[in-house]
């Protein structure tokens, strides 16, 4: 309704403007041309002195003169004297009567006057005659019927008003088609996103068409489908939470159970028992720590405290803290620094605990005799930390979700190294909150390489 009143509103103000100015201007031209018609006639009376000759030729000229310019007009004559009497009448009807005429009394005063009279369907036009010494001494006065031009302007009002009348319709038509095209892909939309809201986020929207609903309702699939990516990564997460904590939860159980059921332990077995237990809460504990540790991470740059760190010496503390590590294992730690200073902005204690990851996992995962080595780098606009070992390398197809929450390539084999398999995913969080990034470069058996891309200076 909005799109047929909007359309129609300015069809049918166009109409009535453009009948309303040629009504204007057709009764403007016939007024014209009368008071054109009259001065002449008036020009004509005072040449012939037909006011004041009333001798029978001057008044059988007169006579033709009036029948003649009526004849023509076509239009009624009549003159009138100064007193208001009609002289002559081109009806022959009104001669030697006196009327008020407002039209002929304007004509006295201002020399002509022209009027339309809607009333009675015509056009009044007095002017004035006038004698050699500019004195008026009577008036023409031509009465015409604008009949004619309003059945014209009526004839073309009803051509409009039909045309408007086959525009509203086709209008509507077109409205209520235009509505359809409209409606139908949107209805298709709605539903879908009803859907997708109820849970089904499998669901998928299908607009076979190439227009704006098409890209709407492909971004819409490309969100249900991330949604459904976050939906199995929270239930897998939640289930590999549920696992992690399970296993410790059962071995301490286990442990209890052994001690309980068990009369004339010795002291040393209740003492290795309850250090097996004292492990696996340690290993509960580091769960949590590090699920935390997550948790405050996803609360991006609200658990942000940037200070200007000094990479070189933050580095030379981790390799302090992580040398014990390593010499146990017979693995030679080295750091190769820039010679000069390198200083970013960071939150230090975050940054240390990414980094301490990378090379932790360096040494856990090298063999006796192998080598870590760490290497700091920078330009003017960003600093680059770079984590080689000489390990056992990450498999081409686990490489993608090495960063992922609770993955492991060897879950055996990490719970023997006492991984939880989120070491990784913090320390992938913790550079893309300092908006920086990490790529990983590893072959089977040659190793891995680790390179972290961190800005100078913060982008807030």
């Amino acid at each position: 309704m909005s799109f047929i009143i909007i359309s129609y509103l300015p069809i049918l103000l166009f109409f009535n403007i453009s009948l309303d100015t040629m009504e204007d201007y057709y009764r403007t031209d016939r007024e014209l041309s009368l008071l054109s018609s009259a001065n002449i006639l008036a020009m004509n009376i005072h040449r012939s002195n037909w006011l004041f000759d009333h001798s029978p030729t001057a008044r059988m000229s007169f006579n033709m003169e009036i029948d003649e310019k009526s004849s023509a007009g076509p239009f009624r004559v009549l003159i009138f004297d100064t007193r208001g009497t009609v002289v002559n009448d081109s009806n022959d009807t009104e001669i030697g009567k006196t009327y008020i005429i407002p039209e002929v009394i304007d004509a006295l005063r201002y020399g002509s006057r022209v009027s339309a009279r809607p009333e009675e369907n015509a056009i009044y036009v007095a002017t004035s005659i006038i004698d050699d010494y500019s004195e008026k001494i009577g008036v023409v006065l031509l009465v015409a019927s604008v009949r004619d031009l309003y059945d014209a302007l009526d004839e073309i009002r009803g051509s409009v008003l039909n045309f408007t009348v086959l525009t509203l319709v086709a209008l509507a038509f077109l409205a209520l088609f235009g509505s359809q095209l409209i409606l139908d892909p949107l209805r298709v939309i709605l539903k879908g996103i009803s859907k997708i809201a109820e849970g089904q986020l499998d669901h998928r929207i299908e607009i076979k068409s190439s227009d704006e609903f098409s890209v709407l309702a492909s971004s819409i699939n490309t969100m249900a489908q991330k949604l459904e990516i976050v939906e199995n990564t929270r239930e897998e997460f939640v289930s590999n939470v549920s696992h992690e904590l399970k296993t410790p939860l059962s071995a301490i159980k286990v442990l209890s159970e052994s001690i309980l059921l068990q009369e004339s332990v010795p002291v040393e077995t209740h003492r290795e028992f309850l250090q097996d237990i004292t492990t696996e809460v340690d290993r509960m504990t580091h769960i949590v720590n590090s699920l935390l540790s997550l948790v405050k991470l996803d609360q991006q740059e609200k658990s942000l405290n940037i200070e200007i760190v000094d990479l070189n010496t933050l580095l030379n503390d981790i390799i302090k803290r992580l040398s014990p590590l390593a010499g146990q294992k017979g693995i030679d730690l080295v750091l190769l620094e820039e010679e000069k200073q390198v200083s970013i902005d960071a939150d230090s204690v975050k940054l240390w605990l990414a980094i301490s990851n990378i090379i932790d996992n360096g040494i856990k995962y090298t063999p006796a005799g192998g080598t870590v080595k760490i290497k700091i780098e920078s330009n003017n606009k960003h600093a680059f930390i770079t984590v080689s070992d000489t390990g056992i390398g990450i498999a081409d197809e686990d490489q993608p979700k090495i960063f992922d929450r609770f993955y492991r390539t060897d879950k055996t084999r990490d719970r023997e190294t006492g991984g939880t398999g989120l070491g990784l995913s913090i320390t992938h969080s913790t550079v893309m909150l300092l908006k920086g990034s990490i790529e990983l470069t590893s072959k089977e058996g040659e190793g891995t390489t680790f390179l972290v891309k961190l800005p100078i200076h913060h982008i807030s």
